[in-house]
């Protein structure tokens, strides 16, 4: 099986990305290739800086949204192993254990320790192993008036600015994990929450209350509204920052399941409360306001 792939981490596989996706489509269909994605299962910058960088989307999340793009193959490698590799090292593996016949570049991208500087760089290795170089030329989107990248959605996400961001994306940013015990505490006013364990390294956008949609066909729940808070709980005395879901309207146990709420709107920030009476005032203001824009 031979395949015309692209490379790159592509963390929260975003409009960018996905407008690379459909030129790899593209191409392998007009060569007769399959098409594959090569990523890593580590940030670059993780191995290489030993820097904890939030995640858009961890490993699980990415392999999903790049199934969603209709590839044929995902090849990931531990950055870790191939972090001293020149460009020339890893595209003979490309062409030899992985079959890559046509391999498409960013217009900005770089790989292999040795840091090559220009296209012309790599076109002159591709030429040397018998493989073919496309570069992709950068993505221009007037709809959305800016060119998406992760880092400028993560700005967006802490900025508390999730509209902006979902534009970038091309889909509402997701927080996801197993609903564990928490402290029971909106039980006690009549607001049940579900408790989402949230993955280490996935990214929280900044802290304070947002419309969000969650669908569970199990459950019954399909794009149904929830608020979801973002935050500590400043009011309680809370000091660990927590991501929990109200479903106004319904009653049951969701601990062990595994949810996913889309973010939407933010709401509002997250504030210390005089009293749980004025916290559980400015609950039911929050489901109306959930509730009127839905």
């Amino acid at each position: 099986m031979a395949y015309a792939a692209t490379i790159g981490f592509f963390d929260g596989v975003h409009r960018g990305h996905q407008f690379v996706m459909e030129r790899l489509r593209n191409v392998a269909r007009q060569t007769g290739l399959q098409s594959a994605v090569i990523t890593f299962t580590e940030h670059p910058q993780k191995v290489l800086q030993g820097a904890e960088l939030p995640l858009l989307t961890v490993y699980q999340e990415r392999v999903e949204r790049l199934k969603k793009q209709q590839v044929d193959e995902i090849f990931a490698f531990s950055f870790d192993i191939i972090k001293d590799m020149t460009a020339e090292e890893f595209m003979l593996i490309l062409h030899r254990q992985c079959s890559v016949e046509i391999l498409l570049m960013g217009y900005d991208h770089h790989f292999g320790s040795d840091r090559l500087a220009h296209f012309s760089d790599y076109q002159a290795l591709a030429d040397k192993i018998g493989m073919q170089l496309i570069e992709l030329p950068q993505l221009t989107d007037s709809e959305i008036g800016l060119v998406p990248s992760s880092t400028k959605i993560r700005k967006a996400l802490l900025s508390g600015m999730i509209e902006e961001a979902n534009l970038m994306l091309g889909y509402a940013y997701t927080l996801s994990g197993e609903v564990v015990e928490g402290r029971h505490l909106g039980r006690t006013i009549g607001f049940p929450t579900a408790n989402i364990h949230v993955a280490s390294d996935k990214l929280c956008p900044l802290s304070g209350v947002y419309a969000a949609l969650l669908t569970d066909e199990e459950l019954g729940f399909n794009d149904t509204p929830v608020i979801v808070n973002i935050g500590t709980n400043p009011t309680v005395g809370g000091r660990q920052t927590t991501v929990e879901a109200h479903i106004p309207d319904w009653e049951g146990d969701l601990y062990g399941r595994h949810l996913s709420v889309r973010l939407t709107r933010y709401l509002r920030a997250e504030k210390k409360f005089p009293s749980m009476e004025v916290l559980k005032q400015q609950i039911h203001k929050d489901i109306e306001n959930l509730k009127s824009h839905n």
